[in-house]
């Protein structure tokens, strides 16, 4: 396998696109040799919907698209970000009782490090934002045999 390879699509700022982001990454990462029927992949994709909810719930209107990048090196550490337009850096919101929302990214955060990774927060150039998460990759690399009669 390549020592880097790398995926990437950016969507609409729009509910519909989570779950367009979190079938886009399985897609991935599933030609790359995770099976979508494992825990770790269940815990990918609920990291991934809780990012791009982030990016369109929390950017007010101000980040018309977000990106989703996947990156693999040298198979072994896996990288996911979420990027938006939006200057504003994710909070950790106290955990009150009554409190509906804003644990997304205690969860996320707690996720990362159940799976050996971590979550951090980068800038971008045009003043927006990434939040990656890095995961140690643990999928088997299944390489494709060329059948000889071909």
């Amino acid at each position: 396998m390549a020592d880097h390879q790398e995926a990437s699509v950016t969507l609409p700022s729009d509910p519909a696109s989570v779950p367009a982001a979190r079938k886009y990454v399985s897609r991935v990462l599933a030609e790359w040799g995770l099976p979508g029927d494992t825990e770790v992949a269940d815990t990918i994709r609920l990291i991934v919907s809780e990012l791009a909810t982030n990016a369109v719930q929390h950017t007010l209107g101000q980040s018309p698209t977000f990106t989703v990048d996947v990156e693999l090196d040298r198979d072994e550490q896996l990288r996911i970000g979420v990027t938006d337009s939006h200057p504003r850096y994710p909070k950790r919101l106290p955990a009150a009782v009554q409190q509906d929302n804003g644990r997304g990214m205690v969860i996320i955060r707690w996720l990362a490090a159940e799976c050996g990774g971590r979550l951090s927060v980068s800038p971008t150039d045009e003043g927006g934002k990434t939040v990656w998460i890095a995961l140690p990759w643990t999928a088997r690399v299944q390489r494709r045999h060329r059948d000889p009669a071909r």
